[in-house]
C-alpha cells in the first residue's frame, strides 16, 4: 500500500489517497481513524466468487475488501454494508474513482430482517458474503479515542455471533460467507459457524516463519455437510523481513487463497 503525499491537490487534507493491487485500486480514506490495509486484501483473496454473483461486504468501510474482489471478478453484484455514514460516502466516491460498479448501503450488520430486506437484502439473497468485524476484546485492547477507529476495532461481545447470524439470513442455500478474525479465537468462530455452516476452509495467517499465526481466514457454505479444511499456512514475511513470494502475489491481487493451498495463481 502507498499514499499521496499530505496536500496533494483535490485531496481534503483529513484524506489520503493509497494505491492498493499494486496500484490497480485507488482508496480515499481518513488520515486517522479506521484505514484499510493488508486484511482487507488478503479477506478478497480469500473470497470465492463467480461473475454475475450477488457478492456483499460487511463493514465495508471505504470498500477496500469488496473493490478488491471487484478487481479479481469485474462482472459481480456488489453491495457494501457500512454503518458510518462518512465511511459509506467515501466508499461511494472510491467506486466511482476506480470505476466500479457497486451499491453502498449505510445499515448497521446487526439490524432486523426487516432493515435488510428494505435495503434490498432480503433472505437468500447473496451468493457471497465477506467481512472482516470487530475483533478486538474490549477488556484486552485499550479503545482508540477515535470513535470511527474504535467502533471498527472494538468487539462488543456479541459482534461475531451477530454478523455471522446476519451473513446466514442473507446467504443463498450453498451461499459462502468468508471472513477474517484473530487466530487465537479461532474456537469461537467454529462456535458461531456451527450454526448451519459446514464445509468450512481455514488459512492461518503468520506475520514470519518462527511466529504463532495472528490472523484466520475462515470460509463456510451455509447449509453444507462437508468436512472442514485446513489449508497451509500463509507466511507474510520471510526472515529477513522481507514479504514472501506468496504474499506479494497476493498482495498484488494476482493469487487467490484455499483455491489449492495458500496461494492460488488466478
Amino acid at each position: 500500500m502507498t499514499s499521496n503525499p499530505q496536500g496533494m491537490s483535490g485531496i481534503p487534507d483529513d484524506l489520503t489517497e493509497d494505491a492498493f493491487l499494486d496500484g490497480a485500486l485507488h482508496l480515499r480514506q481518513p488520515r486517522r481513524g479506521h484505514r484499510a490495509g493488508h486484511d482487507a486484501i488478503l479477506l478478497a483473496a480469500a473470497t470465492p466468487a463467480r461473475p454475475n454473483d450477488r457478492a456483499v461486504e460487511f463493514g465495508a468501510g471505504v470498500g477496500a475488501a469488496g473493490f478488491a474482489l471487484a478487481r479479481r471478478i469485474p462482472e459481480i453484484d456488489l453491495m457494501l454494508v457500512e454503518i458510518d455514514g462518512a465511511l459509506a460516502d467515501l466508499a461511494r466516491g472510491n467506486a466511482a474513482l476506480n470505476a466500479i460498479s457497486a451499491q453502498v448501503i449505510k445499515l448497521d450488520v446487526t439490524a432486523s430482517a426487516e432493515a435488510f430486506a428494505g435495503a434490498g437484502l432480503p433472505p437468500d439473497s447473496a451468493d457471497v458474503v465477506l467481512m472482516n468485524p470487530p475483533f478486538n476484546s474490549a477488556s484486552r485492547h485499550k479503545s482508540s479515542p477515535d470513535a470511527g477507529r474504535a467502533a471498527a476495532h472494538i468487539d462488543s461481545g456479541e459482534t461475531l455471533e451477530k454478523w455471522i447470524h446476519a451473513a446466514r439470513r442473507i446467504l443463498k442455500p450453498k451461499g459462502t460467507l468468508t471472513l477474517i478474525w484473530r487466530a487465537e479465537e479461532l474456537g469461537d468462530v467454529l462456535a458461531a459457524l456451527d450454526k448451519g455452516f459446514g464445509g468450512i476452509g481455514i488459512v492461518p495467517v503468520h506475520p514470519d516463519p518462527a511466529s504463532a499465526a495472528i490472523r484466520v481466514l475462515v470460509r463456510a457454505t451455509k447449509g453444507s455437510l462437508a468436512p472442514m479444511d485446513l489449508f497451509p499456512g500463509l507466511v507474510l514475511n520471510s526472515e529477513a523481513g522481507q514479504p514472501t513470494s506468496q504474499a506479494r502475489m497476493i498482495l498484488a491481487g494476482q493469487a487467490s487463497l484455499m483455491a489449492s493451498g495458500a496461494g492460488a495463481a488466478g
